[in-house]
């Protein structure tokens, strides 16, 4: 009875699942500049790096399988890499060593995380996991102090110009040097003229009449008296033949 029990013992420690003795940790991812923590649990396979691909949405691990065969359990966060097709969840493609396709099964799946059981052959190097979408991975946001700023005001330079004072030049009034007609100039001055008309002349200040000026005077004076008692004297002769020839012309009517 005793050898039946450990018997059954043994058979179901043989016959456990390989995962059950699964050791778990974390990998290190770099996605464009950021760093993301990669949850997985191995039994018999040995994670040595991981990389991305963004250009075909993978994952890239370098593994070392000692088991046979050798279970790796993945969780991936969705908002790091998911799989999905017109909003519906769609299956990771998985592929070892660049070409077998491994036998996996999706076994936990949540609104955030996705767990892949991966089953490695012996001698498998390389494991690459294909999604659909690369996303950014939530992260606790960095708290940060907002140090007061230490305002220093420094007092202002004055300078003071000195003012400028342009002095304008006096201006210089130049003696005229020509007056308009009938002045002349004395001492910088345009004063009148002193002439006179024709036939005077300037004494003490006024235009007086000369000799010969006088001496015409007088002549044209004297013809013009004659002139007027001719013309007088040959009008009263006119008068006196046309009285005469009228009454003649009255006594031969009579």
């Amino acid at each position: 009875m005793i050898q039946k029990i450990m018997l059954s013992m043994i058979a179901l420690v043989i016959l456990s699942p390989a995962y059950a003795f699964a050791a778990p940790g974390t990998i290190a991812v770099d996605l464009d500049g950021i760093s993301v923590d990669v949850s997985y649990d191995a039994d018999g396979v040995e994670v040595l790096s991981v990389q991305s691909d963004l250009e075909f949405i993978s994952l890239l691990f370098q593994v070392k399988v000692t088991g046979s065969p050798g279970i790796l359990e993945i969780t991936l966060d969705r908002n790091f890499l998911d799989a999905t097709f017109e909003g519906v969840d769609d299956e990771f493609f998985i592929i070892t060593d660049g070409f077998d396709e491994p036998t996996f099964e999706e076994v936990e799946t949540t609104s955030e995380l996705r767990t892949l059981r991966i089953v490695l052959a012996p001698g498998t190097e390389d494991l690459e996991i294909f999604g659909t979408v690369f996303g950014e991975p939530e992260s606790a946001p960095e708290e940060v102090t907002e140090e007061p700023e230490t305002v220093v005001e420094e007092p202002e330079e004055v300078t003071e110009e000195p003012e400028t004072v342009v002095e304008e030049p006096e201006e210089v009034t130049e003696p005229k040097t020509q007056c308009g007609p009938g002045t002349v100039l004395k001492n910088g001055v345009c004063v009148l003229e002193d002439k006179c008309g024709p036939g005077t002349v300037l004494q003490d200040g006024v235009c007086v009449l000369t000799a010969s000026s006088s001496t015409s005077g007088s002549i044209v004076s004297r013809d013009f008296i004659v002139g007027a008692g001719a013309a007088l004297g040959i009008a009263l002769l006119l008068i006196i033949i046309f009285a005469a020839i009228g009454r003649a012309n009255r006594e031969k009517q009579s």
